[in-house]
């Protein structure tokens, strides 16, 4: 027959009751407390080590800040600096720094059903460095980072943002030394990984501005980031950059300097399945080469200024061309004697408009161009230009 507990006795379970629940809440909190206490050390030593993995490079961050709640943490002060690979010497410019990243989940995904990432980054400097020796390639610096970003964001990057950026192309052995800046950076990248299952043949998109010298960069990309061969439809174009601002490159590198004149920049390319179209259009407005300096270089300066007059659009004071680029990913052909035709074209004939054509998109690759002649391509009238001369007869 069981025994019928006390008023006591019941009072006493439910206060041991109570105490256990207590111990196991407290137990919670610490281990809570001990993790974001602790847990910030843990990813600082983990990134640092990561980045002491990447070859040739020496890689550290200041702090890290860990958002348990947001599910993200934060990369503090990190700076990457480029190392010989043979004494391991430290370079004395700082290759890549940034003052936070932000690496979190993207909530907006998530109530979707994907579970993907964001990263943010704010303030980047990246610094491409001319070595000492001709045959250093700086297109070797950005090789392994793409493991790295994998590892410090192990979810799949849907979107991306870059704030304040600058990106500095550097030849400090030059004479005069080079330091060519783009400024205000703003980065905007959508979509990555296709989180909004979009049946678009190019859902992502990638948005960026900027400024060099006076002029303004612009750069809009539609891509599928997932397709497993290039597919895209890009233009850019720069505007109004004051050349003055460029003679120390010019200087170091091409040995002429210009009293005045703006520099523009246009460009469209399309591809899909290894193949790709597009050009590229230089425009020169209003320069004027100096001379100045010994015997050889004024010699030069007026060699250069006497090709600018040459294919030079007198009525609008401007020298530009269109470089027309097609080929395949593993075959590129930039077409000499096309460009050459642009070049005489635009000299003696008409003017190119200082602006993106909207000529290149995804449908036109890997079509075949219609064949002309030399002469057919300098004198030849715009096709479009006939065709409406035609249907208005």
């Amino acid at each position: 027959m069981c025994k019928k507990m006390s008023v006591q006795e019941k009072s006493e379970i439910k206060a041991a009751r109570k105490k256990r629940w207590k111990i196991i809440l407290l137990s919670i909190i610490v281990v809570l407390i001990s993790v974001r206490l602790f847990f910030p050390y843990i990813v600082l030593k983990y990134v640092n080590n990561t980045l002491g993995e990447i070859k040739d490079y020496y890689g550290h961050v200041e702090d890290i800040d860990i958002a348990l709640i947001r599910g993200a943490y934060k990369i503090n002060d990190i700076k990457l600096v480029k190392r010989d690979s043979v004494t391991k010497v430290k370079d004395t410019m700082t290759f890549f720094s940034a003052k936070v990243i932000d690496l979190s989940v993207e909530w907006s995904a998530l109530f979707k059903g994907k579970i993907v990432g964001e990263i943010y980054v704010e303030n980047p400097v990246l610094n491409f460095i001319k070595g000492k020796h001709k045959d250093e390639d700086t297109k070797a610096d950005t090789s392994d980072f793409k493991d790295v970003i994998k590892k410090l964001m192990p979810l799949t990057i849907n979107h991306f943002e870059i704030n304040n950026g600058q990106i500095h192309f550097k030849d400090p052995y030059s004479a005069p030394t080079v330091d060519v800046p783009i400024t205000d950076i703003h980065v905007k990248a959508d979509n990555l990984s296709n989180a909004n299952d979009s049946n678009k043949v190019l859902p992502s998109s990638i948005v960026a501005t900027g400024n060099l010298y006076g002029g303004t960069l612009k750069l809009n990309v539609k891509l599928d980031a997932l397709a497993k061969k290039p597919a895209f439809d890009l233009n850019a174009g720069i505007e109004n950059v004051e050349m003055v601002a460029l003679n120390p490159f010019f200087k170091a590198h091409a040995n002429f300097e210009v009293e005045k004149g703006s520099f523009g920049m246009y460009t469209e390319f399309a591809a899909k399945d290894g193949a790709f179209k597009g050009y590229v259009k230089p425009l020169l407005k209003d320069l004027k080469v100096a001379n100045e300096g010994d015997l050889g270089e004024i010699v030069w300066s007026k060699v250069i200024s006497a090709a600018a007059w040459v294919f030079k659009n007198h009525s609008k004071d401007q020298v530009a061309t269109k470089l027309p680029v097609e080929g395949k990913f593993d075959q590129p052909d930039t077409g000499l004697w096309t460009a050459i035709s642009y070049v005489l074209k635009n000299a003696f004939i008409s003017a190119l408009i200082p602006s993106v054509e909207n000529t290149i998109d995804i449908g036109k690759v890997g079509a075949q161009p219609e064949k002309k002649t030399f002469l057919q391509k300098v004198f030849g009238k715009d096709d479009k230009k006939d065709k409406k001369t035609k249907s208005k007869k």
